[in-house]
């Protein structure tokens, strides 16, 4: 599958090297493609990268993800990844929330994009090494396209995540603050980053 990569910063640079590892072919979209691409793929201008894919993952930070869809260019039709979080300055809170979410922002600046909101409630090292004693971690997912949904959750499969469909993109305003519980819990609670929040599934009797 042919997957541009929107941002090079840890989680861009996680997926896309993951993905590479896993046969896929990854093309980072930046600014200078002369500066070189991130693991495992190469680099051009973000319209180029996401002209040629057939998969856009938009791994940029909030304040940038207008512009970033912007550059890309015309994406009806295409898969696009948001892994964004509408997240304050200081990490405390969301500046988007409880009647609509940057998932559905998202989709509103890319007109025509199978949006789904995937990969923003966890870390970067998660997704390098999504297994906890043999055990994956779960990557919650929201769309309302079935098939880009499908994509999504094998590329999730394909990093070595547990997929789970959480429903429609409004259900995006419930995975944007999960992230912030996250977020709350590696930083200002000092746990780190090397946890996740599972679901997990009590044996048959």
């Amino acid at each position: 599958m042919k997957i541009a990569v929107i941002g090079k910063g840890n989680v861009g640079a996680a997926l896309g090297g993951r993905w590479a590892a896993a046969g896929h072919e990854v093309v980072y979209g930046v600014r200078d493609p002369a500066k070189g691409g991130g693991p495992g793929g190469t680099a051009a201008t973000v319209a180029d990268a996401a002209r040629a894919a057939e998969v856009v993952l938009l791994a940029v930070p909030w304040d940038a993800a207008r512009a970033a869809l912007a550059s890309a260019g015309d994406l009806a039709g295409k898969v696009l990844l948001d892994c964004t979080n509408p997240l304050t300055p200081d990490l405390s809170g969301l500046t988007v929330g409880t009647t609509s979410s940057g998932g559905e922002q998202v989709a509103g600046w890319a007109k025509g994009a199978r949006v789904v909101k995937i990969f923003n409630t966890t870390g970067s090292g998660n997704m390098e090494r999504p297994d906890y004693g043999g055990t994956p971690v779960t990557m919650l997912y929201a769309g309302d396209d079935a098939a880009a949904k499908e994509v999504a959750a094998r590329l999730a499969r394909d990093v070595g995540f547990t997929p789970q469909d959480l429903g429609p993109l409004s259900a995006s305003r419930l995975l944007e603050p999960l992230a912030l519980v996250w977020i709350t819990l590696a930083i200002r609670q000092g746990l780190g980053m090397d946890f996740a929040l599972n679901i997990v599934h009590r044996p048959a009797r």
